[in-house]
């Protein structure tokens, strides 16, 4: 049987125009014109509209992928990979420079928020015209209307001008009526970010329920690596613009996360003077003070940061995220729990270090983040995607924390804040 997505040699590229941004006067125009009459409206004139150059920009390069009917298959990969061209591509939205794409079956696809709506027109006019431009005939739309009503959530809000919604309203509308399509192929980007957690976990379910039990084929794109791994058996990592690997999705995401991991006992982050604050310089540091990457599971350990104030800031906590391999979040803490104070911080330069006892984390990979912010209100700066590993010993200790709830464990850290007079 022919795969219902086939992807050969496909590409996307985008012309840059480069603005010189340099004047140029009326004399200096009509002077070129007698100097130079035969080759002026070719060259000068470019220059009068102030374009120098073009350069070419490749979104996506040489994509090659096959999908077959009923799977559903992830996109991960950093923001800029290509995953969204590639999707525009695949729906016609864009037509390809090289390449071609064979998508044998209806397609309907979700890459936006509210895309096909009109802001002037109600929810229910707004279903009735989405599901035309989708290609669902009006008859289909009034046996669904219903079940797309109830599945949006937004039955007190359908007589009323979706110019008026919030973006989470519109996604749940415009996910309902692409969902009760019942397309053979289900494109759909980044849009569920917008929902709150309770919807995105419906909309995995709704997804997981026309895969298994109507064999509907979905591309899911997302940065939600759980999300990926639990609806998706293989998936398919962009980087650059290119396909670096295909397989099955644990292995993918993996290499994904290695990828975009510090692995370094120590990273220097350079001074921003427009901020008023930023993270100059973390690391670990094992129980011996020494800079590491690698800890064993019965000792502890610290993470030293350092931060820069470049003007007063109040009301600021320190915290600290773990996630697994997996990015999901196993702990979160902060300076502000024990004490149940923000601090304030003058111009200067910070010193904050967080000791983890031993026997925290079970064996395996781990990231962490850093948060400089008022919680729920502003991030004055952070870093991420910091990378380290826990590994065996002999201890026959059994170890605490197993690494399969996200909790808050403010009493097991302690931090101490030294200010450096410059």
């Amino acid at each position: 049987m022919e795969p219902i997505i086939e992807v050969i040699g496909l590409g996307k590229r985008y012309d840059i125009q480069h603005r010189r941004g340099e004047y140029i006067s009326l004399r200096d125009v009509i002077a070129n014109i007698f100097k130079h009459p035969f080759n002026f409206a070719k060259t000068k004139a470019k220059n009068v509209a102030g374009f120098s150059k073009k350069s070419d920009f490749w979104a996506i390069k040489n994509i090659n992928f096959t999908v077959e009917r009923g799977e559903v298959i992830g996109i991960i990969g950093a923001n800029g990979a290509g995953k969204s061209t590639l999707l525009k591509i695949l729906t016609g939205i864009t037509p390809p420079t090289e390449g071609k794409a064979i998508l044998r079956g209806h397609v309907s696809s979700l890459l936006e928020v509210g895309t096909g709506f009109h802001p002037e027109l109600t929810g229910r006019e707004n279903i009735f015209l989405n599901g035309a431009i989708l290609g669902m005939k009006h008859s289909e739309m009034q046996k669904k209307f219903d079940s797309i009503v109830e599945f949006a959530g937004i039955g007190k809000f359908l007589d009323t001008p979706v110019k008026r919604y919030s973006s989470g309203m519109y996604v749940r509308l415009a996910f309902s009526v692409a969902a009760h399509i019942e397309p053979d192929i289900l494109l759909v980007d980044e849009v569920l970010a917008v929902g709150d957690a309770e919807f995105q976990k419906k909309c995995l379910g709704k997804m997981d329920d026309v895969t298994k039990n109507h064999g509907r084929t979905i591309l899911f794109v997302s940065h939600n690596i759980a999300a990926v791994q639990s609806l998706c058996a293989r998936t398919i990592l962009i980087e650059k613009g290119q396909v670096a690997m295909v397989g099955e999705t644990r292995d993918v995401i993996e290499r994904y996360l290695s990828n975009n991991l510090v692995r370094s006992g120590v990273v220097e982050y350079p001074q921003n003077l427009e901020s008023n604050a930023v993270i100059r310089r973390v690391c670990i540091l094992n129980k011996d003070g020494e800079q590491r990457s690698e800890l064993s599971v019965a000792e502890p350990f610290k993470i030293a940061v350092d931060f820069d104030c470049n003007q007063k800031i109040a009301d600021v906590a320190v915290s600290l995220l773990i996630y697994s391999r997996d990015q999901d979040l196993l702990l979160y803490s902060s300076d502000s729990d024990s004490t149940e104070k923000f601090s304030e911080y003058s111009p200067g330069s910070y010193h904050a270090l967080i000791t983890l006892p031993e026997f925290l984390l079970n064996v395996g990979k781990y990231s962490f983040e850093i948060l400089l912010h008022t919680p729920n209100i502003h991030l004055y700066a952070n870093v991420k995607n910091f990378g380290f590993e826990i590994k065996n010993t002999d201890n026959p200790r059994s170890i605490v924390f197993q690494g399969n709830h996200p909790g808050r464990l403010s009493s097991i850290l302690s931090y101490k804040i030294e200010t450096n007079k410059k």
